[in-house]
Formats: structure tokens, C-alpha cells, sequence
């Protein structure tokens, strides 16, 4: 049997937890949870990537889609492909920063509205009753664009953030663009509006959010009773600022807003800023776009770093999503940073049910392929690609792995080490191996592809 020389070209360690994924460029995280699981939406940089390549520049022109990835231990990430918002929204010009909210409705099921930017001229949303989709176009037409009636001083009303309030009531916030003046400390320009009943429409005049340095990523968070809105601050110097009972934000760092009465102006108060550029921790300099989220009682920070590319070689601009972890309490946002070990697996992974061979930590030299139902598989690129699970839990004892795969060659599965001894072979497509022993305890899990073009659909241990 021809050893198997496993890639090397790895844009993830099999010890840090950021980025989520391993070969997506995507940005501008947002999230909902469903029936236990967490659902990641974001821009699909991957598409600009794969438009202009390696050596071109993520201008977002190309990007007429989103991303999805699910999970249910912070660690091992599930690739769901891309909603094509092209498709299901012909009049778009791009998609980018999507927004997403949930609520049960008459009929019983949970109605999902996700909100996107339509470039920077406008608020599109698309409406689905599964995280998954499929994906419609309720409208027909954006919900937000330039120079509607009664929307002034917003160059941009792009970069939604949607909540519902205790009261199932939806707010959207927006807002972008540059100022008459580059030193200008407050610019007016982002905004909130209360929607209608129906999630489609607009139920208030728009109202200012004040945010000083405000340059763009308005993100709406609802926590115990308060709205607390974020966004990403701009390069200007601090020297104009005058403020003495607060510190003036980072450049280009995350800054926040409060308010408990989101349609009265002077409401909101600024608290500060709570999340530091990627620069800050060594990696580069770029725009950030944050979602917080609690999930099985940990607080979260999603947001995007360029940690991808440096890796990769590439310098055109193209993201990643990651998350750490958020330390607000109930009076502030501490200032914290970006990292790249990012955050704990919570749950060990159950390898007696069945999963997606698109649910990883890492991987190399490995790409996808849908394989029907809204589902994707993997696909080893070049003989040696080779998958990644995360802290298996083999405590009942296995002795046999079964799979659905097909392509010519082999798959070999390897425990806590690629390089590591090889404990059962897939060949030939059959469904099912048999382990070289029982294997008990808590494992990582290894998939080597001998040849090119080989797809792992799913997989379960027995």
C-alpha cells in the first residue's frame, strides 16, 4: 500500500480555534440559534477570491452571495455552502453583512428574516422557515435604499443590524458613508428604525444614533431590557476629542452606544470602545464587524480578522470570521481584543451519530461539493488533503466507522495525529471498515485522502 504524504498546507493550527473556517474567506459575522445548534451568516469573500485570485484585491463587487456554518460545540465548524442571494434577489447589485432574526409565527413555525447590505445604496432581506432555507424574496425590492423619504445624511444606508426586543418588537439600525469633513467627531449619519409587525416594513421615522467616529458595521444588540448598538470607529486621529469622563475610542476599533428608549436621539450614550483592531494582537490592520451572542451561557463575540490570508500568502483583503469571548456585564463593555486561540470546544463531539464530512476544525488541501439537499460535502484537492474533528467521544467503545463516500482511492483514519498510526482504511468507496482495535476515550479524528477528488459525504462510528 502506496504511503500517503499527508498536505502541509495547513491555514489553520490544529491547536488555535480562530478562524472558524479553514478555507472560506467570509466576513461580517451574525448568528441565530436553532434547535440547539448556532448559525453563522456572513460575506462571502471567498467568491470575490475566486473572481480576481490569489493575487487580486477583495473590492466586494463580485460577492453576490452568503455563507453559512453551523455548530454545536464552538469547535468543530459544519460548511453549509452559500445562499445564493443573486438567485433569490435578481435586482441586487452585491450582498454583503448580513443581519438575522427569528420568531415563531402563527402557523407554528419559526420564520427566520435575514437582512443583508445591497452594496452600500440599501437593506434588502430575505425570509426563509429554516435556517437553511430555502430562501425567498418577500419584497421584491430593498427595504432600505438612498434618498427614500425622510432618510437624510446617510451616504450609505447600508450595514443592518436587526434585534426583536422583549416585547417582539423588530428595531434595524444601518448606516455608512463619509462625513462633508474628515475631522468631523459626530457625523449623524447612522440610524434605527422601528419595523412593522410584519418584519417588512417600517413602523417610525428614522432616528439618529450619534456614535462618535462612526465610519460603518452597525450591529443591534437587545441585553436585559437595553439596546446596545456597536460599530467600527474610523482612522481619524483622537487628538479633537474633549470628552474628559470617557476615554476616546481606538482607531479602528469597535465602539458602542446604549439606549433604552431607541427613537429619542439624545437616548443613547456612548460607552466607549470595547474591541480592539486585529492589529492590535499582531495580526493585520483591517475593519472589524462584530455580533454578540449567549449560547448554553457563555457570551460570545463573533467578528473577522485577515489572520487567513497572512497565512495563505495572499494580501488582497480577504476575511475570515472568528470568535472569543465577550466579558460584558450588565453596566459596560470592557475592552478586550481579538485572538488567535479564540475560544473553547464546550461539548465533546458525539461520533455514534451521524455527520456531515463538511463538519471540521481544520484541514488542508481540501475543498467542497454539495451533494444534494442543501447539504456539502468534502473533497480532497490533491492526493495527502486530509480533515480535522476536534475531541471525539469514544467512551462507549467503537470497533467499526461507517461512511458515504466515492472517488478513486483511499481514506485513512488516523486518531490525535495526522502523522499517527492508521486505524482503519476506506477503500474503493465500501461503506464500512473495521477499526485495528476498540477504540475507547476522547479522540481527534483524521481523514486522509490518498488521491485527488475524492468526497467524504458523512460519517458515523459504531
Amino acid at each position: 500500500m502506496t504511503e500517503i504524504k499527508p498536505s502541509k498546507k495547513i491555514y489553520k493550527s490544529t491547536d488555535t480555534a480562530n478562524p472558524i473556517s479553514p478555507n472560506i474567506f467570509c466576513a461580517d459575522p451574525t448568528c441565530i440559534e436553532y434547535e440547539g445548534r448556532i448559525y453563522v451568516y456572513g460575506t462571502n469573500d471567498h467568491q470575490q477570491y475566486e473572481g480576481v485570485g490569489k493575487d487580486g484585491k477583495n473590492s466586494y463587487e463580485k460577492i453576490k452571495s452568503l455563507v453559512v456554518f453551523s455548530t454545536d460545540d464552538m469547535a468543530n465548524w459544519e460548511y453549509h455552502g452559500i445562499i445564493n442571494t443573486k438567485e433569490t434577489a435578481p435586482w441586487i447589485v452585491n450582498s454583503w453583512a448580513p443581519s438575522i432574526i427569528s420568531r415563531v409565527e402563527s402557523d407554528g413555525l419559526t420564520h427566520f428574516y435575514l437582512y443583508f447590505s445591497n452594496n452600500g445604496c440599501g437593506v434588502g432581506v430575505i425570509t426563509a422557515t429554516n435556517p437553511l432555507g430555502p430562501w425567498s424574496d418577500p419584497l421584491g425590492k430593498p427595504l432600505i435604499y438612498q434618498n427614500m423619504p425622510g432618510l437624510e445624511n446617510c451616504p450609505a444606508p447600508f450595514d443592518p443590524g436587526a434585534v426583536i426586543d422583549e416585547n417582539g418588537t423588530g428595531w434595524l439600525s444601518f448606516g455608512g458613508g463619509t462625513p462633508p469633513r474628515g475631522d468631523m467627531i459626530y457625523t449623524k449619519i447612522p440610524k434605527i428604525v422601528r419595523l412593522g409587525k410584519d418584519l417588512l416594513s417600517l413602523d417610525s421615522e428614522f432616528t439618529i444614533i450619534n456614535a462618535p467616529y462612526f465610519f460603518e458595521a452597525s450591529e443591534l444588540n437587545y441585553i436585559n431590557g437595553t439596546f446596545v448598538y456597536s460599530y467600527s470607529t474610523d482612522w481619524q486621529s483622537r487628538d479633537n476629542w474633549t470628552e474628559s469622563k470617557i476615554p476616546a475610542p481606538p482607531i479602528c476599533s469597535m465602539g458602542y452606544m446604549t439606549s433604552s428608549d431607541p427613537l429619542n436621539q439624545d437616548s443613547w450614550k456612548f460607552g466607549g470602545g470595547f474591541f480592539l483592531n486585529a492589529g492590535d494582537s499582531g495580526m493585520e490592520w483591517c475593519n472589524n464587524h462584530t455580533h454578540f451572542t449567549e449560547y448554553k451561557g457563555i457570551k460570545y463575540i463573533f467578528h473577522h480578522t485577515m489572520h487567513t490570508q497572512e497565512l495563505m500568502g495572499t494580501t488582497g483583503g480577504f476575511r475570515c470570521m472568528d470568535v472569543d469571548y465577550l466579558p460584558y456585564t450588565e453596566k459596560s463593555l470592557p475592552l478586550t481584543k481579538p485572538t488567535k486561540e479564540g475560544v473553547k470546544q464546550i461539548n465533546p463531539l458525539d461520533p455514534f451519530v451521524l455527520h456531515s464530512g463538511a463538519e471540521i476544525f481544520t484541514c488542508a488541501d481540501i475543498g467542497y461539493e454539495p451533494c444534494g439537499s442543501g447539504k456539502m460535502s468534502v473533497k480532497s484537492l490533491d492526493a495527502g488533503g486530509w480533515t480535522m474533528i476536534k475531541n471525539a467521544d469514544f467512551q462507549k467503545g467503537a470497533n467499526k466507522i461507517k461512511v458515504n463516500a466515492k472517488g478513486n482511492g483511499r481514506i485513512e483514519v488516523r486518531l490525535d495525529d495526522i502523522n499517527g498510526k492508521t486505524v482503519s482504511v476506506i477503500e474503493n468507496n465500501s461503506q464500512r471498515a473495521e477499526f485495528s482495535g476498540t477504540v475507547t476515550g476522547n479522540h481527534d479524528i483524521y481523514f486522509l485522502f490518498s488521491d485527488k477528488d475524492i468526497i467524504l459525504t458523512d460519517w458515523i462510528v459504531m
